[in-house]
């Protein structure tokens, strides 16, 4: 198939040939450049309408002009060719979801990792998701293992809004959603968690005790880091043993580069 660069060479000099970006992400059918080089500002139009023509599955192409941060963990996208929306449709792992790609955080690189900790479950386990987004982790570990029931927990109320659409568009009854700060919400809950996921790499040791409390003995807790390579795997199992002194670690995974030689790394442990 022909490449980005390989239909823009002849409308392009050597130099900006050169820095067009070799990858972007795409969000159901929306293109995304994370690193949009400034000396192309005025190629963009260009760059991006030979994209739509090159992915008929693309229909909006869309540049960062902020990475994830805040609060809510938000993007902010400019639309640089295609129809005028940031609002998309995703499929993975047997569930579609509903987004706008600016309201709402979401990582379609993170597939591989919900299949890998969906996988996990047993048949009629109780888990529950800290920081649910979309929806996305309940909705791949609903529909694609036999838990009795996953609660989730998430402080965007667009977030919120948009995940409550897609557990009656994926027709799943066994999701329970609270809309909320976690710090709040995880004790009013009147029970404990066979299986517990913190997918907040940047904090989630802020709220390992909040987890701690609610996941049952031999329960599974997924704590997800973010760390230098060489700080894999101790500074992240240090981070855990200043929580909990008896664990025992039953996986340690790579699962997405987050800058140069920095990786979200996820420990799967189980409390004793």
């Amino acid at each position: 198939m022909t490449t980005l660069k390989q239909a823009l060479k002849s409308k392009l000099n050597k130099k900006q040939t050169s820095i067009i970006p070799n990858s972007f992400d795409v969000v159901g059918d929306i293109a995304i450049f994370s690193d949009f080089p400034e000396e192309l500002k005025t190629k963009e139009k260009l760059i991006a309408n030979t994209l739509l023509n090159l992915h008929k599955n693309i229909k909006v192409v869309v540049k960062k002009t902020k990475h994830f941060s805040g609060k809510y963990r938000l993007q902010k996208v400019k639309i640089i060719a295609g129809e005028n929306r940031k609002i998309t449709t995703h499929k993975e792992n047997n569930i579609v979801v509903k987004l706008n790609i600016e309201t709402c955080y979401f990582s379609q690189r993170l597939a591989t990792e919900r299949l890998r900790i969906t996988n996990q479950i047993k048949p009629n386990e109780s888990v529950l998701v800290m920081f649910s987004g979309i929806s996305i982790y309940p909705l791949v570990i609903s529909k694609n293992s036999r838990a009795k029931e996953v609660y989730a927990i998430e402080i965007n109320p667009e977030a919120h809004k948009y995940a409550q659409e897609n557990i009656k568009l994926n027709k799943i009854t066994n999701i329970k959603l609270f809309n909320g700060d976690v710090k709040t919400s995880i004790p009013k809950l009147k029970k404990r968690f066979d299986r517990i996921l913190m997918p907040l790499p940047k904090s989630a040791e802020d709220y390992l005790d909040l987890a701690i409390k609610k996941i049952k003995r031999k329960g599974i807790i997924h704590f997800y880091d973010f760390q230098y390579e060489k700080g894999i795997p101790e500074k992240t199992i240090e981070k855990i043993k200043k929580h909990i002194k008896t664990f025992k670690i039953l996986k340690i995974t790579k699962c997405g580069q987050y800058g140069i030689r920095k990786f979200r790394v996820c420990v799967d442990f189980q409390v004793h």
